[in-house]
């Protein structure tokens, strides 16, 4: 040969699959005008790759002089679709393949082994007229493994073959050729087999369509859509180039119902000769390619529109769903793409075009007009994405495990550990929580590190009886300022979670409790607290309700039970300082539910707004 094999192997297919083996195999049979094609395939032991044995047959006019002549010079092809490079990539996986070719009505046979040190040679025999025809076959497995065991499933191969030679084999068909491929496959003593046949494949319809990428090559699209009962038939979008079929991303699995097979094949002279020498990329442009897709995009949606109500149907709800889910995305999606691309593409897009608006209007010096307008537009879908993010710790919320309540609703607040620093708003927005208890808190932020906090909280619940299961308050403290700096005088928020199912008696101790903590903690603070607001999250009973409504406790609407006091709170018995105590016993329907409430009306608001201007 007159280029060095194994340097030409690494060379063009440095990136090869195992399937092109088979793409390759029929390529040539088909060109050797082949119409009965075997592939064999034998495993004894799946742990023995080395042992893997693959043999592939056809009855076309093998090897004469002038095909084996071509065989042995690389690059030396009739005809632009051929590139004179796909038997190398059986050298990607094996050491060896053995040919033994009939040819010259079958009155000749030729032997030879193509491997990485083939120059040329062979022997020839002649022989009683027989059927002419090749077998190839192929041994010493050169991988450490398959990758996939498709790579030798019957039917995986029958759906690659298809996929690949589609349009090629069905012009064989409308021309009165009829194909069979046989792939066989022996592993560990189980046959398994798939019979590829021309004359069951589908009929395809053919759709001009209105665009063209030059001046003399229409596009035409060919498609065949079909219901089946086979389960997980995904649907196939290709490009013919040169006799092939090369897929292309169109449509995302996902994007379609079970029960139909769908085969969407781009047809055009324009493609011709656009694909490189291994066959695996295309040469077009980005933009060209760009430009292809979407006109083969465009023509599948006209068919769907047109014939698949069930699926437009589907594909509405897709949209419906992303607006309904995202509304501060409403206007940034996509409708083109939705039924196409998969959601999560859909919505990161959507996303990323969102963000880079807000980055256009954060980076200008001066707004015009219209930007104003646009900056308002942005604020509102801002607002709408921090509103979901609130619902989307509700849920959480709702379903918390009343087990670990405690310590989940602590984190859900707050991160236990964490500091919230003036400053910091917007990087601690997605964190500080305490909206759950009332929006006004929006602005609080916890100053106290995890050593601080301890040492607080162990001052504040001096003496008290320990009812958590860890002997210590789940509380958790926000600050309307820095209680260690300046003067300023001070608001607190203190939430405190009590253990389910304790008694009613026990449930009681917390209106003593909470005296006293709001006299320590304004001591600590050199009397720096001028209001508390406590939020106590209990379980109520029938007699610690009637408790609440005897010591001065109003119930207040929810959509759970709560219960609200206010007083002034004196640190001695001389009435020289006093503190204004709001405190609120809650059950976690209350807490939940009312923060869902009042979310929720936010959310209805800004939706309204996006519906409108759309």
């Amino acid at each position: 040969m007159e280029v060095n094999v194994q340097k030409a192997v690494k060379l063009f297919f440095s990136n090869s699959s195992f399937e092109m083996i088979y793409n390759e195999a029929l390529a040539n049979a088909l060109d050797a005008g082949a119409n009965e094609i075997h592939i064999n395939i034998s495993l004894p032991e799946k742990t023995q790759l080395q042992n893997l044995r693959l043999t592939i047959s056809d009855n076309g006019v093998g090897f004469d002089d002038v095909r084996f002549g071509k065989f042995s010079k690389l690059f030396d092809v009739e005809e632009q679709t051929h590139k004179g490079l796909g038997r190398l990539v059986y050298l990607c996986y094996f050491d060896s393949v053995r040919i033994v070719s009939t040819y010259d009505g079958g009155s000749k046979k030729r032997t030879f082994t193509f491997n990485d040190e083939f120059k040329g040679d062979c022997t020839i025999e002649d022989m009683q007229p027989s059927p002419s025809g090749s077998s190839l076959t192929m041994e010493g497995f050169s991988g450490e493994r398959l990758h996939r065991n498709d790579n030798i499933n019957p039917s995986h191969i029958k759906a690659l073959l298809l996929e690949n030679f589609y349009m090629r084999l069905y012009k064989k068909r409308l021309n009165g050729e009829r194909i069979k491929v046989l792939i066989e496959s022996f592993v560990e003593g189980n046959c398994i087999e798939a019979i590829l046949d021309t004359d069951l494949m589908p009929d395809f319809t053919i759709l001009p369509l209105e665009h063209q990428l030059d001046l003399f090559n229409s596009i035409d699209l060919y498609y065949s859509v079909r219901e089946t009962d086979e389960l997980g038939k995904k649907p196939i979008t290709a490009i013919a180039v040169d006799e092939r079929c090369h897929k292309v991303e169109i449509i995302d699995d996902e994007n379609f119902p079970a029960g139909y097979e769908m085969i969407f094949l781009l047809i055009s002279e324009s493609f011709q000769g656009a694909i490189d020498e291994s066959r695996q990329n295309f040469t077009l442009s980005g933009t060209d390619l760009g430009n292809i897709k979407r006109l083969f995009r465009e023509g599948i949606k006209r068919v769907i529109n047109e014939n698949f109500p069930r699926i437009v149907e589907a594909n509405k709800e897709r949209e419906e769903s992303l607006k309904n889910t995202y509304p501060h995305l409403c206007g940034y999606f996509k409708t083109s793409d939705i039924g196409f691309s998969s959601y999560n593409d859909v919505l990161k897009d959507a996303q990323e075009r969102f963000f880079k608006d807000q980055r256009e209007i954060l980076s200008a010096t001066t707004l015009s007009d219209e930007q104003y307008e646009k900056s308002l537009a942005l604020a509102a879908r801002s607002l709408t994405e921090y509103i979901l993010f609130r619902q989307n710790v509700i849920s959480k919320m709702k379903t918390l495990d009343k087990n670990n309540l405690e310590a989940d609703l602590h984190n859900l607040i707050a991160p236990k550990g964490s500091e919230f620093r003036e400053g910091e708003f917007y990087k601690d927005l997605y964190r500080n929580n305490v909206w759950i208890l009332d929006d006004k808190f929006m602005s609080y932020y916890t100053v106290l590190s995890e050593a601080e906090m301890n040492k607080i909280i162990d001052l504040i619940t001096d003496g008290e009886v320990k009812d958590s299961d860890d002997d210590r308050p789940d509380i958790t403290l926000f600050f309307s300022a820095d209680p260690t700096k300046g003067d300023r005088m001070l608001d607190v928020v203190v939430v405190e979670l009590k253990r389910l199912g304790i008694k009613a008696e026990l449930n009681s101790i917390v209106e003593f409790q909470l005296d006293t903590r709001t006299q320590r903690l304004a001591e600590y603070y050199g009397k720096k607290i001028q209001r508390m607001w406590f939020y106590g999250i209990v379980e109520f009973d029938e007699r610690y309700e009637t408790h609440l409504v005897n010591n001065g406790y109003d119930p207040l609407f929810s959509n759970g039970s709560i219960y609200f006091k206010s007083k002034i709170v004196y640190t001695d018995k001389t009435k020289s300082f006093g503190v204004i105590q709001n405190s609120y016993i809650m059950d976690i329907k209350a807490l939940v539910e009312d923060a869902f409430s009042r979310n929720e009306a936010f959310l209805k608001i800004l939706k309204h707004q996006f519906e409108n201007t759309q």
